[in-house]
């Protein structure tokens, strides 16, 4: 029996990094066969000093409250290159870590953090001997330059437009594998063994009405709660569930829109069961998280793209992705939610090439090849079956 172990290193800007790093954890628990891991989680940026902390803070500050920002936040990271510098202010802590809990490999799903390992392992003289392994999870390419580092193992991506853009970057191509996104093997267990009545009933809900699931993210903000008053009092014959993700205000905020809406709303905050809201839907109204999108294309949902305010350019190629295999239709003023779901409640014939294009873009077990992906480089003598 072989016990390896991997340190992921993650931050909480947004959740989808975080939710990508728990994927290939539980991942690693399902799908790793007679292979053994001890696995930890780290969100060494926000964890290790005062700056980090005010970084991650004010990315999803931005992404809460002034979402149309967040390009020049992103134009900045990719201009001035600040994981170059602020890897030092942490550089202690990943030595005391790698020093404590002497990983086999270390798992990257963060674009800040790639130079820093690298050159913490090098100073080590570990490069060699500690793989570095980045799961990008910007699955479309225009994303941040720190994924890209010269000194990575090797790099899983979910698309082959992800491929592309870091073989621009200078990344050799034998050094990319595509696998899909890693999605929390629940999505893929739930929508095989969830019955979706059931689901429905246990959040008070009816079990046939056409059901609009309007995520607010996991930061909570954005456009979605205008789009929610928007649609609060549409005569439509439908119900909803609104997640209000971290925010408090939002929550109390969007119960009250719940109160005077024409139809039954559930108002959620902060939950770990996405799969089980995701499964209970028709579809989903969300800004394009990588990981949400995934989760939600696992489920086969499709999404109203929330795209009053232009999206980030990691996730502009999400989008078209999205609309070319008709997953997904944009949402461009929050007044338009309402003719967009009646046509969708209208018109059977549209939801369904919806629903039949989510499938079209998921790459079937792709949680099981990242995991391949990666037991394969730690232990080859112990391949999956």
């Amino acid at each position: 029996m072989l016990n390896k172990k991997i340190l992921i290193v993650t931050s909480d800007t947004g959740g989808g990094h975080t939710s990508a790093a728990k994927a290939i954890e539980a991942g690693l628990a399902a799908f790793a066969g007679k292979l053994q891991y001890l696995v930890h989680i780290t969100r060494i940026i926000e964890e290790a000093h005062f700056l980090g902390r005010q970084a991650v803070h004010l990315y999803n500050f931005l992404l809460r409250h002034y979402q149309s920002y967040v390009k020049y936040y992103h134009w900045a990271i990719n201009k001035l290159g600040p994981d170059r510098s602020l890897y030092r202010f942490y550089r202690k802590s990943v030595e005391q870590l790698i020093s404590r809990f002497c990983p086999n490999m270390i798992v990257s799903v963060h674009p800040m953090v790639q130079y820093g390992l690298a050159c913490i392992l090098q100073e080590l003289k570990l490069l060699d001997r500690v793989p570095l392994v980045t799961v990008v999870t910007d699955p479309c390419g225009n994303s941040w330059r720190g994924w890209a580092s010269e000194k990575v193992k090797l790099y899983i991506v979910a698309h082959e437009e992800a491929k592309a853009e870091l073989v621009s970057f200078g990344i050799s191509e034998d050094r990319i594998r595509v696998c899909g996104m890693p999605v929390h093997p629940k999505f893929e267990e739930a929508v095989e063994k969830l019955d979706k009545a059931e689901l429905r009933r246990e959040l008070g809900l009816d079990e046939k009405k056409f059901t609009v699931f309007i995520n607010a993210g996991w930061v909570g903000g954005g456009n979605i709660p205008k789009v929610f008053e928007a649609i609060a009092d549409a005569n439509l014959d439908i119900q909803a569930i609104f997640l209000a993700g971290r925010n408090l205000n939002l929550l109390k905020r969007a119960q009250r829109v719940a109160r005077r809406a024409k139809f039954p709303v559930r108002v959620l905050g902060y939950s770990e069961n996405m799969e089980r809201l995701m499964c209970s839907s028709d579809v989903m109204v969300s800004k394009l998280g990588g990981l949400t999108t995934f989760e939600a294309l696992t489920c086969r949902l499709p999404i109203i793209i929330d795209h009053i305010t232009p999206p980030m350019p990691q996730e502009a190629g999400t989008s078209a992705l999205l609309e070319r295999h008709c997953a997904g239709v944009r949402l461009e003023r929050a007044a338009d939610i309402v003719p967009i779901v009646r046509r969708l409640l209208h018109e059977p014939a549209e939801y369904l090439k919806m629903r039949a294009g989510t499938s079209r873009i998921v790459s079937p077990g792709a949680t099981r090849k990242v995991i391949a992906t990666l037991s394969d480089m730690i232990a080859p003598e112990g391949r999956l079956a």
